[in-house]
């Protein structure tokens, strides 16, 4: 049964095949053309956080494709709570033909894959973040024309998102950096499934925002508090202040370089409005891709196996 719970677990071919299929649906959307492989497929959605981009492009993606979806929030369904995660799992695969997942822990998505018997969508965990670094490599991509041999800065910290483009890059040849305060860098047991399923050579981790971007073609960013660290905040935010995404640190990057950010966006803190707004900035374009990798991959789970 395939899934997709971890990009760290997605072969190399498999990725590049879900980036080049999401291109080829965006370019059917907008010549008006919409395949509908999904029809008669049901697709469930729970979502323990709050999503604008995972579940709006979730929604309107298996509805292009013919499909339905079912929305569900982790209060309603109480995963682990109400009853057992696999009781649910068993459950929810003789209703749907698949399910997305935006959750605290990837424990949660791991297991409904072990106990079900439908293809599972990892739609956010605490470690992963697979849909994002999909389309944040279809938008590189579109940028360039080839995501191998870039240099992708993320100023940031080692999180989920940052973990999953570093997976991506290195899967499509290209060299991801990232630039954070000492102690905000990538865990320990990232980098040691990085090295057992990745590659022996560990990302580039540096701590001078300056000296990372002055070689990027893409400078990416992302909120520096994440749900559930807000106990955090007022720490991260004295420390992750010389990270900043504004234009005296763009102005050290190439003049082609292009900015990225996964949004929701907290303007003023880890990047300023004329970044965020400016002529480097792909962000929306990255948004919309969103939706372009998730009907791949639904396309892949659901319609070809």
């Amino acid at each position: 049964m395939p899934h997709l719970l971890n990009l760290i677990d997605v072969p190399t071919d498999t990725i590049r095949n879900l980036v080049g299929r999401a291109a080829e649906l965006k370019a059917e959307r907008r010549a008006g053309r919409s395949p509908t492989p999904l029809a008669g497929k049901v697709v469930g959605l729970v979502f323990e956080k709050p999503s604008l981009r995972t579940r709006m492009s979730f929604e309107a993606g298996v509805a292009q494709l013919g499909g339905t979806s079912l929305f569900f929030s982790g209060a309603e369904i109480g995963l682990g709570v109400r009853e057992t995660l696999p009781d649910f799992a068993r459950t929810a695969s003789r209703f749907l033909d698949a399910i997305v997942l935006r959750v605290f822990c990837q424990e949660t998505v791991d297991a409904l894959a072990r106990h079900g018997s439908i293809p599972v969508i990892n739609g956010l965990t605490d470690r992963s973040h697979p849909c994002q670094a999909l389309a944040d490599l279809l938008t590189i991509q579109e940028c360039f024309g080839t995501v191998a041999g870039k240099t992708i800065v993320f100023v940031g910290d080692g999180n989920n998102v940052s973990m999953s483009l570093a997976v991506g890059c290195a899967r499509l040849g290209a060299k991801f950096v990232l630039a954070c305060p000492p102690g905000y860098a990538f865990d320990d047991a990232f980098l040691k499934n990085y090295a057992n399923k990745v590659s022996a050579d560990k990302p580039l981790i540096v701590h001078d925002p300056v000296a990372a971007v002055k070689s990027a073609d893409v400078v990416y960013t992302d909120v520096w508090t994440s749900m559930g660290q807000e106990a955090e905040r007022d720490e991260r935010l004295a420390k992750f202040a010389p990270f900043q995404l504004n234009a005296a640190l763009m102005a050290k990057a190439p003049k082609g370089c292009k900015v990225l950010h996964c949004l929701p966006a907290h303007r003023g803190e880890e990047i300023t409005d004329e970044v965020v707004d400016g002529p480097q900035s792909v962000v929306f374009d990255q948004a919309e891709n969103r939706l372009h990798v998730q009907k791949a991959v639904l396309e892949w789970l659901l319609a070809k196996g």
